[in-house]
């Protein structure tokens, strides 16, 4: 066997064995040993064998920068180099095109090509020009205009249909119509005004407005016509269907995201888990497989637009009892109740105002009088401007100056209780007024007998005046009589509201 046929069948072997990597070793690594190897050089021939051992191709992605790695860098730049000066040289072919079309010529090729009409073509629109056309000194205009305009934020009627086209004796005209029926003011921005103008005699005046259609209110629709010469303006009512929105479902892994996903609207579900939330734990007594039950103000308009308004039922269907909460705001005590018409819990008195206490009910040396007199309340240290707010729900019986209390407010409350402010720096409630816990009647001030900004606070049971700091309590709303029955009357309402989808 001679050393060809032994390198031959080595090769072989390893290409078995290894694959495509081991030929690729023995491609280097033994062709540098038979350069060692006298029988090799002597079988190869000196400087002729000596090159043969050279790597002209070693690999780029290893030992970067060494001198092999030069070499195999030069013998790849001089191949592609090679490539680039043996490779044949493409002459582009010179294509003729024709003349663009101007002028006469191009309109009679528009007139008789046929192109897609998406492309912007008019093929079939028009003509070519003939012997039989003659130039018009003046373009007619459009015996009638239709178009619409859109009322901006701060925008007056008037101006939005002069800018329209309409002249401005003929805008305060139809605005003053308009106005009539309804407030000009209460006009929402980006309403669309649909107006139809009419020919004119000349082009120095502007249209005549022929008619006018807008959406004016959600049930109220206005037109403007003219009729024998004038405007008239005439109101549409749109009828309003008023039956409610119920939606039913199953809680599943988070209420609020169930009830979302069955159209209810975020204040309304809102609305409903802070009602359920005054009877019950939401994290602990509401389980997956429980059934909600929400009832939502609903207005259903003729052209069919849909107004959601407030949550009235909050339902919860659940094995251990079922919940179920009717909103009422009739008559003097407005909130959520049973269906025995008994309310939700109220929290006792809340102080009236953020601040420190500077003296305390009982007697005292007054210091602008120089005298010892009973204090009937409290004096509560505030910041001027800091709010004043109800201590509990009531009625303003009285609001304005009152002697030494300076700027008063005068609250009255259910079982003979009664609440005073006094020294205001402005008053932000009138008598007669229904005011809520937390609302702000007034700010902190220093009117009256006063050496700075406070509150002076008291609190009278059947008109005798008691220490503000020995009351706290709580109250249950519970309706009776004539409010019970409307009351009752209401829950079969609701409850006879079909489901969505039933």
């Amino acid at each position: 066997m001679d050393l060809g046929a032994a390198v031959f069948l080595r090769s072989d072997h390893e290409l078995q064995q290894g694959g495509g990597a081991a030929a690729l070793t023995f491609g280097r690594a033994e062709r540098a040993a038979l350069s060692r190897d006298p029988l090799a050089s002597a079988y190869g021939g000196g400087w002729r064998g000596q090159l043969e051992a050279i790597d002209w191709t070693p690999d780029l992605g290893a030992r970067i920068g060494s001198r092999d790695w030069w070499r195999g860098l030069a013998t790849f730049t001089g191949l592609i180099a090679m490539a680039c000066w043996i490779c044949p040289g493409v002459r582009p072919i010179a294509g003729a095109a024709p003349t663009p079309l101007a002028g006469v010529a191009w309109d009679d090729a528009r007139a008789q090509s046929i192109a897609p009409l998406a492309w912007g073509a008019t093929t079939g629109h028009r003509m070519a020009a003939n012997d039989l056309v003659r130039p018009l000194a003046e373009t007619p205009e459009r015996p009638i205009i239709d178009l619409s305009a859109t009322l901006g934020d701060g925008d007056q009627f008037s101006s939005v249909l002069k800018r329209a086209g309409v002249g401005s004796d003929e805008a305060r005209v139809v605005a003053d119509l308009v106005g009539r029926s309804v407030a000009l003011d209460s006009l929402r921005p980006g309403m669309q005004i649909d107006l139809t103008l009419g020919r004119r005699p000349s082009k120095t005046v502007p249209r005549p407005l022929e008619a006018m259609h807008f959406h004016a209110r959600f049930d109220l629709q206005m037109a403007v016509s003219r009729v024998g010469g004038a405007l008239v303006a005439t109101p549409q009512p749109i009828a309003i269907d008023h039956t409610p929105l119920r939606i039913r479902g199953l809680v599943g892994q988070s209420l609020y995201r169930s009830a979302r996903a069955a159209g209810a609207p975020a204040k309304a579900v809102e609305s409903y888990i802070r009602a359920l939330a005054s009877r019950i734990s939401i994290g602990n007594d509401v389980q997956p497989d429980n059934v909600f039950d929400i009832v939502i103000e609903q207005q259903r308009a003729a052209t069919g637009e849909v107004r959601l308004g407030k949550t009235l039922y909050a339902g919860l269907d659940r094995d251990n009892g079922s919940v179920k909460l009717f909103r009422w705001e009739d008559g003097d005590q407005p909130g959520w109740f049973d269906s025995r018409g008994v309310g939700e819990r109220r929290a006792g008195m809340v102080m009236p105002v953020d601040g420190h206490l500077t003296s305390s009910y009982g007697m005292r040396w007054h210091p602008i009088l120089g005298t010892a007199r009973f204090h009937k309340g409290l004096d509560i240290g505030a910041p001027y401007g800091a709010p004043i707010r109800a201590a509990i729900d009531g009625v303003v019986a009285f609001a304005g100056r009152s002697g030494g209390y300076g700027n008063f407010v005068k609250l009255s409350h259910s079982n003979g209780l009664a609440t005073g402010y006094g020294h205001m720096g402005r008053i932000a409630v009138a008598p007669g007024t229904r005011v809520a816990q937390g609302q702000v009647i007034g700010y902190v001030g220093s009117t009256g007998l006063s050496t700075g900004p406070h509150l002076h606070y008291e609190l009278w049971r059947n008109g005798t005046a008691i220490n503000p700091r020995s009351v706290d309590f709580a109250s249950v709303q519970r309706l009776s009589g004539n409010a019970l029955r409307a009351f009752q009357g209401r829950i079969a309402a609701l409850l006879a509201v079909k489901p969505v989808g039933r």
